[in-house]
């Protein structure tokens, strides 16, 4: 057993089920000669091969690590997209808020206009009909362009022919909302 150990002799068929009862690890392959040239070039290619695969081990782990990265920019840059796309939602809306509202200023000046140059019992009929928002914007109107214009508004006029609580009501919320605020 100690020869074929040591290699001077080629008994591993023999022996083996003897080694294996024992519970030794039988060598399947040949000794290596100690005298062989390639064998030092042999170790140095083994070496080799191991350190390329440490570095391609450490490649993989770079390339797994460059992965993650990138999936963290990319979940980045679509929530910078929802976010942009949210903004411009907001902008729009905020657009048509203000479009809307002159409109309605729009509105509100040309009914201003109207009813300034009609009789005032008709205009009284017309502005009873109307909400009491709506009148007050109206009414603001009638100011400002009486005020621009250097006249006298038809304001008091209108709210003296109006019914007594109706024209309360109005002259409340005129002045609890400052025409400032509008």
């Amino acid at each position: 057993m100690w020869f074929d150990f040591i290699g001077l002799i080629d008994a591993k068929s023999v022996l083996a089920p003897a080694y294996r009862l024992l519970g030794i690890r039988v060598r399947t392959e040949a000794p290596v000669r100690a005298d062989r040239a390639d064998l030092l070039e042999e170790e140095r290619y083994a070496k080799r091969l191991e350190a390329l695969q440490v570095r391609t081990e450490e490649l993989d782990a770079r390339s797994d690590d460059l992965d993650k990265r990138d999936q963290a920019v990319a979940q980045k840059s679509q929530e910078l997209d929802d976010r942009g796309k949210a903004v411009e939602d907001k902008e729009k809306s905020f657009n048509d808020k203000v479009k809307q509202y002159e409109n309605r200023k729009a509105n509100i000046d040309q009914n201003a206009e109207y009813l300034t140059s009609m009789d005032p019992d008709k205009a009284v009929k017309i502005l009873t009909a109307m909400e009491d928002q709506t009148i007050v914007d109206v009414f603001r109107a009638v100011e400002e362009k009486a005020k621009a214009a250097g006249t006298t508004s038809l304001v008091s006029v209108w709210l003296s022919r109006m019914p007594p609580e109706r024209s309360a009501a109005i002259q409340r919320k005129m002045a609890l909302k400052p025409s400032d605020l509008e």
